[in-house]
């Protein structure tokens, strides 16, 4: 008889291991929390959303930790050839000025986080900061002579780098920290109207919530009858909207702050980056219905279509 086969043992990640473990691991909590009181107190004013990278459409943080890291990247390049200690230095020397703008928004950005995510990021953060302290005491060895300390100290400091570039990838790409929560709504939602209730389920002023292909959508009626309609979780890091508050024509997430206007999705204020997928909507018979903007053709709403969003108009106005 021949021999079973042998069963392959699956041994998880060491490093994945580890950061799942860094993720539940509640101890620096408290001081998560004091330090994340600090940074939302910074007085920033419009600051804040520049440093979140509103204007860009995404986190600037991730742009602007190129500079440092390019610098000391090249400075390391250097460094493997002898007799280039000043051109080494200068880059060091840029690094570590770009370094400063680019912790600020970072640590913008932590703030509004969740906390498994903010306890990876505090150790990105730490570990950035190691790499601040040993390229800053490489300058000083290569200002005073000392190009072997110099040189040393810079090569320790790239490995500090990379680790904290690794637990950054990790917050990027495994905790989705600073990705578009919202952006697989049009993916999800099927061309047409959708019927989503009778006008009388909508309060006037009142956020409800209701469903379309199973993606949770914010439906705000004004006074007036015009009716709004977003996609319900924010773009930020995916807040109720409909337990947020509605106000001047927009919509405040109760996560984060993140302000959306109700009549087309934009982000007002950050932290969120993206804007709401949003919705055109009409009323037929007393019901309300909904259909995602941009899936005419590419159109933008309102053109090259019959309906307007947010009015209460026609009844033979159907697909």
């Amino acid at each position: 008889m021949s021999a079973p086969p042998r069963r392959r043992l699956l041994r998880q990640n060491r490093i994945l291991w580890l950061l799942d473990r860094l993720e539940r691991e509640p101890r620096a909590d408290a001081l998560i929390d004091t330090l994340r009181r600090g940074v939302r107190a910074l007085p920033l004013g419009r600051g804040r959303d520049l440093l979140h990278g509103r204007w860009l459409g995404h986190p600037v943080h991730p742009l602007m930790v190129q500079v440092p890291i390019g610098s000391w990247l090249s400075a390391a390049v250097l460094d493997l050839r002898p007799g280039r200690s000043r051109e080494s230095g200068l880059l060091v020397g840029v690094g570590l000025g770009a370094a400063a703008p680019a912790a600020v928004a970072g640590w913008v950005d932590w703030a509004e986080l969740h906390h498994p995510q903010q306890r990876v990021g505090l150790v990105h953060a730490l570990s950035n900061t190691a790499a601040v302290g040993l390229y800053a005491a490489s300058l000083v060895s290569r200002v005073k002579g000392r190009e072997g300390a110099g040189r040393a100290y810079g090569f320790l400091g790239l490995t500090a780098v990379g680790v904290g570039g690794m637990l950054g990838g990790h917050l990027a790409y495994r905790q989705a920290s600073g990705a578009n929560h919202a952006e697989e709504v049009p993916h999800v939602v099927s061309a047409g109207w959708h019927r989503i209730g009778s006008v009388d389920e909508f309060p006037a002023g009142e956020p409800v919530r209701r469903s379309v292909d199973d993606v949770p959508v914010l439906v705000v009626r004004e006074s007036g009858g015009a009716v709004h309609a977003l996609a319900e979780r924010c773009s930020h890091l995916a807040g109720p909207l409909s337990e947020g508050t509605v106000e001047d024509g927009c919509v405040r997430c109760p996560w984060h702050g993140s302000v959306f206007r109700l009549s087309d999705g934009w982000n007002v204020h950050g932290p969120a980056t993206a804007p709401q997928p949003s919705f055109e909507t009409r009323i037929t018979g007393g019901h309300v219905e909904v259909r995602l903007r941009h899936q005419n053709g590419g159109e933008q709403a309102g053109q090259g279509t019959t309906t307007r969003s947010g009015a209460a108009h026609g009844h033979g106005d159907h697909d």
